[in-house]
């Protein structure tokens, strides 16, 4: 029996998730409708640019994107702390940027309409503020604001109605860095286990072609989040892990899965290894199957379980 949303989301467990949402109709989100020849290649710009707006408004990082051709992983990172941290500008500023609010709220951003403002309207902007503040952290209104978006383009293309997602979408917590590396590796390489890419740094609309791009310009993308390598800044959550570590293992990984085999790790890849605790066949089975493998949780410990058993 499924499990509600709100037991799958625990902050105090972790704040790493992968999201999932997977569309309903024969043309598929991207790709080619062999029925009519049209193309709709397009829109996987369109979820990418959203993906990388919502980040920007949002007290969420994105750690990790594919944009497939009929669904999408992303893997999140909550950030609560910030959230609470803002002030109610920039809560009102973030949220407007998504959303127009409400009547009240867009007056109380115009200094001169603010302060001829009511103590009554004044406080029911407090109060707005208190459930915008929880909603730029909430995964829910993330996917929502995503999903929401591209189902509403796609329509009004196809000049038609209905349902474009198949669902909410799946969720899966993260809950210890060995899970979170190889969720990301996992998503990453999608277009490369689906026979649409041939390396990383050519596969399209993904996290790994934008940290490539970026890392030949000596710098880390700003709309996803850093890794910290080996520095540990604290005015800035990032990735406990090097990125050119990441970047040889995910290129390693991809060479063993494009010849049909399990997950081997090259030994240059091992300080990320050993860091995380993974070992070979418990790389295999991460790297090679999260969806398949686990249902809510992720773990490296279920890993093993599940290798032993």
């Amino acid at each position: 029996m499924p499990r509600p949303r709100k037991s799958l989301i625990c902050l105090a467990n972790t704040p790493y998730y992968h999201c999932v949402s997977r569309c309903v109709r024969r043309a598929f989100l991207c790709g080619k409708d062999h029925y009519t020849g049209k193309c709709y290649e397009h829109r996987r710009k369109w979820v990418e640019k959203r993906l990388l707006k919502l980040a920007g408004a949002f007290a969420i990082d994105i750690c990790a994107y594919a944009v497939m051709s009929n669904h999408t992983h992303v893997v999140l990172h909550v950030d609560k702390e910030k959230a609470i941290g803002m002030d109610g500008e920039e809560v009102l500023q973030r949220w407007h940027t998504l959303q127009k609010g409400t009547l009240l709220t867009r007056k109380y951003m115009d200094k001169q309409q603010r302060a001829v403002m009511s103590e009554a309207e004044i406080e029911h902007v407090l109060s707005c503020v208190a459930i915008y503040r929880k909603r730029l952290y909430d995964i829910s209104w993330f996917m929502r604001l995503l999903n929401e978006y591209i189902a509403r383009m796609a329509n009004k293309e196809d000049e038609c109605t209905g349902r474009f997602w198949e669902g909410r979408f799946k969720s899966q917590a993260l809950l210890d860095e060995g899970a979170l590396l190889a969720c990301m590796a996992y998503v990453d390489l999608n277009p490369i286990r689906a026979g649409k890419a041939l390396r990383p740094e050519s596969s399209l609309y993904t996290s790994i072609k934008l940290r490539v791009a970026c890392a030949q310009k000596r710098r880390q993308p700003r709309s996803l989040m850093q890794f910290d390598n080996g520095r540990k800044d604290t005015s800035r959550k990032s990735l406990p892990f090097q990125l050119k570590d990441y970047l040889e293992l995910v290129d390693q990984s991809g060479r063993a899965l494009m010849l049909g085999k399990p997950g081997c790790i090259a030994t240059h890849c091992e300080p990320i290894l050993l860091r995380t605790g993974l070992a070979m066949s418990d790389w295999a089975i991460l790297s090679k199957g999260i969806e398949s493998h686990f249902a809510n949780d992720v773990s490296v410990s279920i890993a093993r379980k599940k290798r032993i058993a």
